[in-house]
Parts: C-alpha cells; structure tokens; sequence
C-alpha cells in the first residue's frame, strides 16, 4: 500500500483517496492549485492521536516531521511570497511567470530547491508599502518568516509563541480551538510588528475550518485596525460554511480577507482509525555520542523572564531576531551575518555525508538557514508537539518517533519523528536557549537512542547568569 497512489475507484481526476494503515480513507477535492505542484509534493498522511481530528497531512515542504532539503522549506514560504507579490501588484509584474516556473522546479525536485531559492531571493522583491507578517506557532514560525524575508524592504514579521512571558503585556492573545496547544501570543518590542494601516499577512501551514484566523483578526482590529488581511497558508481545507464566516467578518468589520495558498480543497474522511497509543514500541539500546557546543557569541541575545506551566521562572537569555519579539527588513543583514558564522564554525565539525540538522520547537528559521548553509548532504528536520502514530508500514508517513519533556517545560510532551538508527552520521540539534542539564536529560536521553554515532547539541544562546 502507498498513500500517496490515487485510489482507482475515484472518477474525478481531481479527487486523490488517501488510505491510512487500510484503517480509513482520507478523500481529497483538490478545487485550486496555482502552481499545479502535484500533491505528492506537498505532503503524505498521518493518524494523528488527537480525539478533534483523526489524520494529519505531513508536509514535505515544512521540515517538521520529514526531513526535508532546507532550501525546499526556505523555497515554500518564497512561493507563498510570490502570489501576495502577485495580488499586491495586480499581476502587472512580466516577471512573475518565470519566477512561478522557477519555484515549481524547484518545490518539486530536491536539486533545483536551492537554485529557485537563490534566483529568487536575488530578485530583491520589493513591497509597494508597509506590509506586516504574523506567523502562527510552532509549525508555521519558519513559514512565516521565509515568506517575509523574501521583500527586501517594507516588510515586518513576528510570529506568535506558547512561550509565557510574564513581565510583558501581550499585543495580542488568541486561541487555537482544534490544537493539543491552544494559547497564542505576540510579544512585539515595538509597536511597527503590528501597527494600525497597511495589510497584514496572517501565515499558518495548514487552514482547516480557519477559525483560529477569525480569532486573531477580531484581535487585531481591536487595537491595529486595517482595511486588509492576507491568510497564506500551504494547505486550505475551509469548507462553504467556513469560507461564509469569513464573508461575514468582512461584512462586520468593513476589511477585506485575500487567502494565498499552494492547494485548496474538500476533505471528506471514511471510517475511524483503531490505535493503540500504548503499544509497545521498539526501545534502542543508548548508543550515541552526545557532544555539547556553544555559538551563543554569534548572535544578539534579548532577555526576558518566561514562566512554564508549573509557573517556575527563567530568565535565560532569548535570542533577539528569530521573529518571536518582532523583525524589520533593516535587521535582514545582521540575522544573516550570525547564521552564516553558525554555519560556518558547524561545518567544520561535518565529519559524514549524511547530515541533519534539528530545529527545536518554534525555534525553526534560524536551524533551517544555518542548515542550508552547511553544505552538501545535510537535511533539515525540527522537534514538534505534535502527538502523532508511528508505525513502520509502508507509505505511511511516520515511521518512527521519541517522545521527550521539553527542555522549555516538562509538562509539554515534544517528539522526533523519522529517524532510525543508522540513518545520519551526525546530528546537529540546534536550541535558541540555553537549558540547565537537569531540564535537558529528557531530550538528552531520547537522543542517546536515535541510533546516530554522533550528536551535537549546539546552544545558539547564553546560559543563565549566575
């Protein structure tokens, strides 16, 4: 069995039949795909162990529970950047039919990603006026930001965080209803992130019925009132009545709501999956070599005191530009002169030719550009909350995972998925902070298993003084 064959019994030939573990069927009505980039590009199916929702569709673009060449992430929110180009200039700009050609080279083969990404990022695209960015945690923080830093000017993102900062007022706050983690919020150091007037492009991987976008609209135009909204998004599975409410929003509040996605269409899902969360899974002997190293002099740190769940507070030094406190097209240059001197000091530790590099949580951008800056034979892949089923049975999308305390908060569960013992000569796992050894052991332990003879974990932060 593959998930990814069309099921023959469809007559449709834009319906594609996804069967997961020949438990259940997930049916899909693509009805717009602007860069008709085949949707075995675009991702591959999950049971998900999440009583709103069965299924989840694993992204081949993100680098969040496939590994994935970084270029072709940093390449899917270039795509998103191009239709918004494409709406905000009417369409008048000649260019943009190579630079859509470009893009579908490079989403749907590996060995151009770096190429299209490279062409278009020397475009130097620019912004007819000040447009700001929000990308939704955790999944989307990269998204979002690779989708903004396309624009070399004119351009302002922040994406929103779980992270509680308890002596700082959020901007905004809203909830996500369908999520194993539903609070969100933004923490801008300056109110340009989100100031009243231009549109405001609100980016997620994923819309199912988008009422997490309704939410956060509402709160928005409470305090930074606009006439215009942007949703991007890689997937968009809004139903009519979903689409409605957002007509009815607009006709409320007097804005307009443009959605930019790389595939819209219908779900319609068959049967119920039977999973045994507690089945015993296959448990590696420890057997990799866990190395501990520092590039927090490369990078701007900011402090701010966070609380976890349990309210114990820490005040290890965040870093200033990932997006989680606001960035402007201006501090562009600084962010990559610090991910170019990670990469390189990383890249003198390259022994293999297998590489992965691992993203933390919401800390996904800056791991993802130090990885494509690393060289030849390296992936790019990041820890999730996600609680996803693991099976190893072909064409399913998750074949293996490890689940761990966060370092950032023990009663958060994190995972890593699809890596098996013998897979990668080395790892780098990359953490925006600087976690004591007692909150680390968890995530250590889990990687002592992975069955690479080499790991590094590099903190991209200052430890805590004193």
């Amino acid at each position: 069995m593959n998930s990814n064959i069309l099921s023959g019994s469809c007559p449709n030939t834009n319906q594609l039949t996804f069967p997961i573990l020949d438990q259940f069927n997930v049916t899909i009505e693509a009805t717009h795909n602007p860069l008709e980039i085949p949707l075995e590009n675009l991702f591959s199916m999950a049971a998900r162990l999440n009583k709103k929702r069965s299924f989840l569709f694993v992204s081949k673009l993100l680098g969040k529970h496939i590994a994935v060449n970084p270029y072709t992430s940093l390449l899917s929110g270039a795509a998103l950047a191009v239709l918004l180009y494409e709406d905000l200039s009417h369409g008048e700009d000649k260019r943009i039919s190579e630079w859509k050609q470009r893009m579908v080279h490079g989403l749907t083969d590996p060995d151009q990603a770096r190429e299209a990404y490279e062409y278009l990022m020397d475009v130097g695209m620019t912004l007819p006026e000040e447009v700001k960015f929000v990308g939704f945690a955790e999944t989307a923080t990269a998204l979002g930001h690779s989708m903004y830093e396309l624009f070399s000017d004119h351009a302002t993102y922040i994406h929103s965080t779980r992270e509680y900062l308890p002596e700082i007022e959020p901007h905004i706050q809203f909830e996500e209803e369908h999520s194993h983690a539903m609070s969100h919020r933004c923490y801008a150091l300056d109110s340009e992130s989100l100031a009243e007037g231009g549109p405001l492009v609100l980016v997620d991987d994923e819309m199912t019925t988008g009422n997490t976008t309704l939410n956060i609209i509402r709160d928005i135009q409470r305090t930074y009132p606009r006439k215009k909204y942007y949703i991007a998004s890689l997937l968009d599975w809004r139903t009519d009545a979903d689409e409605q409410r957002f007509s009815a929003l607009e006709n409320e509040l007097g804005i307009t709501i443009t959605p930019l996605c790389l595939l819209k269409g219908k779900i319609q899902v068959m049967g119920e999956p039977l999973i045994d969360a507690s089945r015993e899974k296959l448990v590696y002997e420890p057997s990799s070599s866990i190395s501990v190293l520092s590039v927090a002099g490369e990078m701007e740190q900011w402090a701010a005191v966070s609380a976890d769940s349990e309210g114990n507070r820490s005040s290890i030094p965040y870093l200033r530009y990932t997006g989680r406190f606001g960035i402007h097209s201006a501090h562009n240059p600084v962010l990559s002169s610090g991910i170019s001197r990670i990469a390189a000091l990383l890249r003198e530790k390259r022994k293999g030719q297998r590489t992965l590099v691992m993203g933390t949580g919401e800390f996904m951008h800056i791991p993802m550009r130090v990885a494509a800056e690393m060289g030849d034979g390296v992936l790019y892949q990041s820890t999730t909350r996600s609680p996803i089923y693991p099976v190893n049975y072909p064409g399913y999308a998750v074949i293996a995972g490890e689940g761990y305390a966060s370092p950032e908060d023990p009663a958060v569960q994190n995972y890593i998925y699809n890596v098996s013992p013998g897979q990668y000569d080395e790892i780098f796992v990359l953490m925006e902070r600087h976690m004591s050894e007692v909150h680390m052991q968890p995530m250590m332990d889990v990687l002592s298993r992975l069955g690479c003879k080499q790991i590094y974990v590099v903190y991209c932060g200052v430890p805590q003084e004193g």
